[in-house]
Formats: structure tokens, sequence, C-alpha cells
């Protein structure tokens, strides 16, 4: 059993004892890299250069079990034997034939030697990772013969973090840097404050520029000050300018609407922040600035570059339209129109797309891998970025992680994440795509979902289905990789079915079993109070949302709203059913299979449970629902005595449910948390959900049953 946060032990140690297979001998055409073999660099280096190959010195003993010398020299030698060398092409003083891309490399692997010769010393890192990755691949510490340039699909490619909220271990940043990532991203409320305290931020810059990271702003700074104020530049000055004076090392700022609302003059919207858009305390019916494209956030984007220029010319300012993407496309075009030169334009890859599932019209309300493709608001904004020669990049969380699924470290659909890939990378032909947003704040977590992200994202790749097939051999075995591609097969297609509504994204699939069942009073999920979030980001009231409100109902019969829940129970049994046949195609291999490999697949298959459990959950929640509906509409007495014993059935098979799952959580202390929320899910949690419907069922329902045969008589 684990406790609470024992995951971070093991992100803690990103090197892994024990991945070499002994039985694994070298093939003719692979250089073995052995005890005899040193690492040679010049001394001159620099700090990313020193780390990557001192973490390939770590590498080599604690994974390979290879002990090699470090050797750093003051010039290139004459003669290579038993070494890998690594360095600059400034500094092998290499005849560079390639396109001059930061981070790229050249790796050239002789009868005796390996040479590492980056663009960059970023480079050199990346062509480092490369070999580790080539190794762990076969387990064994052997690299083909070939020469090889690399070059990286996109930059940057941006992060939170998984660890925790804001914390970035050194650890962790080297994982990060090993994902082929190049940057990281901090919520930033002012100088050297964040969204949950104080952070030295220049400590955090230098020690990420050790990996060869960037650190991105992202902005949770007040901004509630109009441009024209006469007090403006002064206000901006001290809220932005001082922390990129103070910083000069932050790389950038996103900047998202939700986040920097300040009291736009745009007779469209209203000028009020969107938590105090009301009038004597009635809503105004408008927009209010976060949520819809101002004419005048152009004046205010100049404002900022005034106040962060001078200080940092330049910081990449990245303008996010997440909050506006479901507004006119007239409307989100003419912004971008006007936008002053040198802003970035990032524009989140699959929501306000919409696809037939079953008999009903679904469309993401947040962030999701249902949807793998690129949706027409990212299109029509990309279409005109192009146009206008604006830096183009997304918010597409293709580290692996989306609000399908709130407390799981990843989600293990490796042929959706396959497609979003592929749809990325045709965007970065058709648009010019060159940035990404891998994740918000719920982190990343390393997978073998990021493995395959890091072969798609680096020229030249392998088709789709080698990769596939590479990352299954490695994690399995060449005789159980079929099987395996069969699993995850059935697990992406099983997610084809996930309904991705508004209810189910903050409710069961947000916390999973510890999801709560509510009839009549309001249940208050206890959170850990330091959280970002805690229990703010979930909805324990199982009821209508907008989603089923405003147009996104059935083909078949509009306003109907039973039909539309009973589509979507259909598809979450239809889901779950396949999840439980990936899960023991899993069970199989897991026989077969010893050490590492044995834990790694049992852990996958603790996680299935988990979600096979959150879909029971979501089922009931919806059944309930219906329920709910029949105790305050219907008149028919017999109908709401039969309401009371179904609502009474349901409560106990999900009392059951959540029993079952405790020690699946206390199996993999990473289910049940997320960076914002904290512990939402755990043993703790459910067993408080337990007690909540056990209330429900011991007191509301029977006192729901007297009054209703009361009233029968």
């Amino acid at each position: 059993m684990e406790r609470n946060y024992d995951f971070r032990q093991e992100m803690l140690q990103f090197h892994r004892p024990g991945l070499r297979h002994e039985n694994r001998i070298p093939m003719k055409n692979e250089l073995q890299i052995d005890d005899g073999f040193s690492i040679v660099y010049l001394s001159c280096c620099d700090e990313v250069l020193e780390t990557a190959v001192k973490d390939l010195q770590d590498y080599l003993r604690i994974s390979m079990d290879v002990s090699v010398a470090l050797c750093p020299v003051p010039a290139v030698p004459n003669e290579l034997n038993n070494c890998i060398l690594v360095g600059t092409k400034e500094q092998l003083q290499s005849k560079w034939e390639h396109d001059e891309i930061p981070a790229s490399y050249e790796i050239k692997v002789s009868e005796n030697a390996v040479i590492v010769c980056g663009f960059d010393a970023r480079g050199c890192a990346q062509g480092i990772y490369r070999l580790e990755d080539q190794m762990t691949s076969i387990h064994a510490p052997y690299i083909k013969k070939e020469t090889v340039h690399y070059a990286p699909a996109f930059s940057p490619r941006m992060v939170h973090s998984g660890f925790g909220e804001e914390d970035y271990p050194d650890a962790h940043l080297s994982a990060i840097a090993h994902a082929g990532m190049d940057a990281i991203l901090l919520m930033v409320t002012g100088l050297n404050r964040t969204i949950i305290g104080e952070h030295d931020f220049n400590e955090l810059i230098r020690r990420a520029a050790k990996y060869g990271l960037d650190v991105y702003i992202y902005s949770k700074i007040d901004t509630w000050k109009h441009p024209d104020d006469e007090d403006a530049p002064e206000f901006y000055e001290n809220a932005f300018g001082e922390i990129f004076r103070q910083c000069p090392g932050f790389k950038g700022i996103i900047l998202v609407g939700e986040s920097v609302e300040f009291p736009s003059k745009d007779p469209r919207v209203a000028p009020f922040k969107h938590s105090q858009n009301k009038i004597d305390g009635i809503p105004t019916g408008k927009h209010s600035p976060g949520w819809y494209p101002c004419c005048d956030y152009p004046q205010w984007l100049r404002m900022l570059q005034r106040v962060i220029y001078p200080h940092n010319p330049d910081a990449d300012i990245v303008l996010w339209t997440y909050n506006w993407g479901g507004q006119p496309e007239e409307a989100r075009l003419a912004l971008i129109d006007s936008l002053p030169e040198g802003i970035t334009l990032m524009a989140t890859f699959e929501m306000f797309n919409i696809r037939q599932l079953d008999d009903i019209l679904t469309r993401p309300v947040d962030y999701t891998i249902s949807f793998p493709e690129a949706g027409p608001y990212f299109i029509s904004e990309a279409k005109r970025a192009k146009e206008r020669g604006i830096r183009l990049y997304t918010q597409a969380n293709s580290a692996g992680k989306t609000w399908d699924y709130g407390v799981i470290p990843f989600e293990p659909f490796p042929e959706k994440w396959i497609k979003r890939y592929e749809s990325m990378l045709e965007a970065r032909e058709k648009y010019g795509l060159c940035g990404v947003m891998e994740s918000h704040h719920f982190g990343f977590y390393p997978s073998f979902i990021s493995k395959i992200e890091k072969m798609m994202f680096t020229q030249p790749r392998p088709s789709s289905d080698e990769v596939l097939r590479t990352v299954a051999t490695e994690m399995y075995g060449p005789e159980n990789a079929e099987d395996a591609l069969e699993a995850w097969h059935i697990l992406s297609e099983a997610h084809s079915y996930y309904p991705c509504v508004n209810e189910d994204q903050y409710g069961p699939f947000r916390i999973g079993p510890a999801y709560p069942l509510v009839l009549e009073l309001d249940a208050a999920l206890p959170s850990d109070p330091n959280a970002m979030f805690g229990s703010r980001i979930c909805a324990t009231n199982y009821a209508l949302s907008s989603a089923y409100r405003v147009g996104w109902l059935s083909t078949q019969a509009v306003g109907l709203r039973q039909l539309r829940i009973d589509t979507e129970m259909r598809c979450l049994e239809k889901m779950r059913a396949m999840q439980s046949q990936a899960r023991e195609k899993l069970e199989k291999i897991a026989e077969k299979l010893d050490g590492l490999q044995k834990k790694d697949c049992l852990r996958l298959v603790n996680m299935i449970r988990f979600m096979e459990n959150t879909a029971t959950t979501a089922i009931h929640a919806k059944q309930w629902a219906k329920c709910r509906w029949k105790l305050l509409c219907s008149t028919d007495g017999r109908e709401l005595l039969q309401c009371v014993e179904d609502m009474t059935q349901i409560a106990e098979a999900e009392i059951e449910n959540a029993r079952t799952t405790i020690p699946v959580v206390e199996a993999d202390s990473r289910l049940g948390w997320e960076p914002s929320m904290e512990y939402m899910g755990d043993a703790e949690h459910i067993r408080w959900k337990i007690r909540q419907v056990t209330y429900v069922l011991e007191k509301e329902l029977p006192d729901h049953r007297r009054v209703i045969e009361k009233f029968c008589k």
C-alpha cells in the first residue's frame, strides 16, 4: 500500500535501475558501450552540456550497469577510441550541412566511437537523451552504427509541473528536458509571487537553464486598468515591467482572457470582471472582457509591449484566445487582424468542435482527447495568423493529459494521441504552427504517451505505426508487442464513446469514484485549504448544465433530455466494457513479464480499473439525475415510490463501486491527485463519499418514501 505523495519518490529518481536485460547481446550493426568507454567533451563547455554529460554517466551507471569516465579536454582529440564525444558544431569544428535549427543535433556512430554534435548546447543535450532513449528501447547499452541528423518539430514546448503546483525539483526539470520539452510555465501574480505563494523566480530560471529549459510566465497578474487611464503606464510598469526588470531571464508571458481581464470600452461587453458582471445583483447579459475578443485588446497589448520590451526586447508575448473560441468568427478574426507586430497568437487545438455521438451531437466544453483533430475555431485562427505572418502556437495538452480524467497521471489512449500529433504536424505544414503548450495546471507526468510524442515530434520520424510498435516492444518485449498494440487499440477506441459533457468533466470524471450522489443536501467536498483550487473546480450537484440547453441536444428529439442522458449512459457502458477488455489483455501480458516491465504493466492495469470505476460512477450519477428529475416533476405516487426504490439500488451499487476502488488508489498514490486540487479522489475522499451516500441512503431516501406513502394514502 502506498501513502499519499509516495509517487513523488519515483519521480525524483528519473533514471531507473534494472533496465538492462543481460540476455540481450549486441548485433553486428551495434556498438557496445562498456566499462572501457569514456565521455569526452571540451572543458570550456557551458552548463547545459556539462549537465547532460553527467546525466549520461549517471544513466549508464544506474540503468545499464556500465561505469564510464567523464573526460573534459582542452581540445578535440585527434583519435577517437572507445569514447562518446560530445560538443557543439563550433566546438567540434564540424561542417554543418543541415538547417540551422536550435536544439538540433547529429549522432554519428562508428566501429569504436560515438560523436554527438549539436547545433548548440541544447542540441548536444537532446543528442545525449536520444542515446539514452535508444539504449532504453532495447534494454541494453548498444547503439546502432549509423549517422542521423535530428531536429525538433516544435519550439517552444511548454508544460506546467506535474510534481506539484509551481514545484520544479531538479529531477522533474530533467524529466521534462528528456521528454523533448524546452520550456516550463509558472503561474505568476506578481514579482516573486505565484498563485500558491512566494517563489524565487531567478533561482528557478537558473536551475531550469541547466536543463535547456526556458521559463514562461502564465499571467495571473492584476490588469484591472484600461490603457487609456492616466495612470495606466505607471500601473502596468509596476505590474509587468518590474517583473521583467528584476527577472530578465523570463522567456515570455502567456495572456489568456479569463486571467487578464481589463475594463474594456468595447460596447459589446460589460465593463465588469466575470465574477462581478452584475448591476444591482442582476446579470448584465453581456460578456465580461475576458470572454470576448474586445476591440481594445490590441491597445492593451501595446501597453504591455511598452513596459516589457525595455527590459527584455525579445520577450515572447503570447495572446491565448481560449476564452473566446466560441464567439463569432468575424469578431475573433478582426482582433487577429489588428494585433500589434511581434505578438504571438495561441489557439486551443480541439475545442468548440462538434461531432455525432450515437444519436446526439456533442462538443467539448473543455480539454479532451476524444476529439483528437484540429477544431474549426483553431483552423480559422491559424489560417488568419498565416495570412498576417503572425507566429502561431497552440494549446494541445499533447504531453498526454486532458480534463477527460481529472485525477489520473496520463490518459492511455495512444492511437488518439497519435491522431492529435499527426494533426498538429499537418498544422505545422499548412499554417506554420511552431509552438505548443503541452499541459495546463494538471501538469506533465512522464509516460509511454510522452515517449510516443517525442518520437512523433522529432524529425525525421518513423511512421505512426512504427512509433507505436517500437514503444510497445520496449514496454512489453517483442513477443508481447502485438497483444499490447491490440489492448492499446481497444483503449483508444473505447474513448471514442466518451460523451465529454460539462457535468461529467466537472463531476465524476474530475475526481473519480469519490464523487458524491446528492439528493437534498449539497455535499461540501473536503479539500486541502492550501490547494490552488481544491474542490472549487468540481461541481457536486449533478444536474443539467448549459451543455444540455444551448443547442447540442439530440438530433432526433430536440429538448428531450432523457433521450440525451440515455445515449450518454449507453456510450459510457460501451466505453467501460472495452476498457475492461483491454485491461484483461494487459493482465495476461503481465503474467509473462518480470522486473520493471511487469511492475509498469500492472500499474497501467490498476489505472484502467480506476478508469472503469470512474465510468461506473458517471453512469450512476446519470441514473441518479434522472430519478431526481422524476422526484421533482412526477405526481404519480407509484412512479415516485419506484423512483425511491431505484435510487436505493443506485446508491447501494455506487457504495460498492467506491469500496472496490479503495485498494486501487491505495496501490498507486498518483491516482486521486491533481496538482491544482491536491488529493480529491484518494482513499480518504472515497471513504468520505461512502459516508455521504450512506447518509442519503439511510436518512434522505426513507424521508422521501414516508412523504410519498403519506401522499398516496
